[in-house]
């Protein structure tokens, strides 16, 4: 596969697809992970950042040609994309930033996402790019994009929508479609609330089996937020006021256009929330899990780092993944995602718990600083339990900490903690004193 992405227009050039990454909003469904940074600069699976995802697939499947819109808390975000991806001075590949900017166009930030790319029309514009492939910045999964395009040419599509079966509670948190025989788009809803439209919109039993995708029981098709558009058919449908692609860009497209599903059939999760956050991060730790890292030759890229391995003194490790960097001490650790440069300190338990890890090493100075100011080191203090904890970087728990919200409460904001979801989140560069319990 991959050998028709290139086309020629008329002049006889080649043409090579474009890829424009959506850096995201402001993350509120992710907060606190995202109060000092963006949803695709969240860290993920203890060493990765959300952003390395759609950076890795896209290299992946041969396209090279990659712009990311930013705006919100984007300065992690633009130190990560610029320390990690770089091409030789030989190579017309590129991984270029378009942050937010006031223009003669325009002097407001962006409205939406399709917004967001109606203000940057001047740098993916070019005759060369054809089509566009537009893709979102937070969500978790391994594709390559030529199958989708070279689907999209062969179908004489104008647009087409990566697509993915999906539980009927699910649903109402994406855009969900209808399809013909033949995977023309015939309706597209909004996350549909309502019972009797969700049950409109159920999916015909054994719709997908000629794609070999068996739904599972899932009842429904949602957009997975992956577009392929023909660059001229963009460049229209963005001539108007319309602000994003899921509400407004793609409803209004279907009269007018060809518009295509593309079924997935691989594993996909957005990473739109606390809970979907926690539990995918702690699904990378299964025997067998559901997405991979250790792929190849499709690996994901990400920083590269000059870090030590990591160093073990009397463990318990079961069901984990260690990162790299990292020291414990005499620590049981179950089932976890512990990131890198990580400081498990003697006799603590972690349990169902993902661990971003740290920024930076404490030197000597730094650590009879931290004693002569009652400042808990970085990482985790002696004889602690935590439980059912997302810990973001930099944190500094003290000794005898007992972390596994034992009240079960669903929603709470403390001065060093929050729950979301019943899950408790140590914010970056928190500070948790000795003895508390959360």
């Amino acid at each position: 596969m991959g050998t028709k992405i290139f086309s020629s227009n008329q002049s006889g050039e080649m043409k090579k697809p474009l890829c424009i990454i959506l850096g995201g909003g402001k993350g509120t469904r992710l907060f606190p992970l995202t109060a000092h940074r963006s949803k695709p600069a969240v860290p993920l699976g203890g060493k990765y950042r959300l952003i390395d995802i759609p950076v890795s697939n896209c290299l992946n499947s041969g396209l090279g040609k990659i712009y990311v819109i930013t705006q919100f808390n984007s300065v992690s975000l633009h130190r990560h994309i610029e320390g990690t991806y770089r091409f030789d001075h030989f190579s017309r590949n590129f991984v270029e930033i378009l942050a937010a900017q006031q223009t003669p166009e325009s002097s407001v930030w962006y409205q939406g996402t399709a917004d967001a790319v109606r203000q940057n029309l001047r740098y993916i514009n070019s005759p060369e790019h054809d089509p566009i492939i537009i893709l979102s910045g937070d969500q978790l999964y391994r594709m390559d994009y030529r199958k989708m395009v070279d689907w999209h040419n062969a179908n004489n599509a104008d647009l087409t929508v990566a697509v993915i079966p999906v539980e009927r509670e699910k649903a109402k948190s994406f855009g969900i479609l209808q399809i013909d025989d033949d995977c023309v788009i015939r309706r597209f809803v909004e996350k549909p609330q309502q019972g009797e439209l969700l049950d409109d919109l159920v999916l015909p039993k054994g719709s997908l089996d000629r794609f070999n995708i068996n739904a599972h029981g899932k009842s429904h098709l949602a957009s997975m937020g992956i577009y392929v558009f023909n660059r001229e058919v963009l460049v229209k449908l963005l001539d108007n006021e319309h602000t994003d692609f899921g509400k407004e860009i793609i409803p209004h497209a279907f009269g007018e256009y060809k518009a295509l599903a593309y079924p997935f059939s691989g594993y996909w999760e957005d990473i739109g929330t606390i809970r979907s956050f926690f539990e995918a991060n702690l699904a990378l730790t299964d025997v067998v899990p559901a997405f991979d890292f250790y792929s190849f030759p499709e690996p994901i890229f990400t920083r590269p780092r000059q870090l030590p391995a990591s160093k073990f003194q009397q463990c318990q490790i079961h069901a984990s993944v260690i990162a790299d960097g990292c020291i414990l001490e005499w620590a049981g650790i179950h089932h976890c995602m512990i990131g890198i440069r990580s400081f498990i300190r003697k006799n603590t338990t972690l349990r169902d718990t993902v661990m971003m890890g740290s920024d930076f090493y404490e030197a000597a100075a730094d650590f009879q600083s931290n004693l002569d100011s009652n400042l808990p080191h970085v990482g985790i203090g002696e004889s602690c339990e935590v439980r059912k904890v997302i810990i973001d970087k930099n944190a500094r728990i003290g000794n005898n900490c007992r972390i596994f919200n034992k009240d079960r409460v669903q929603e709470a904001d403390g001065d060093c903690f929050y729950i979301r979801e019943g899950i408790v989140c140590i914010p970056k560069d928190a500070v948790v004193p000795p003895g508390m319990e959360i």
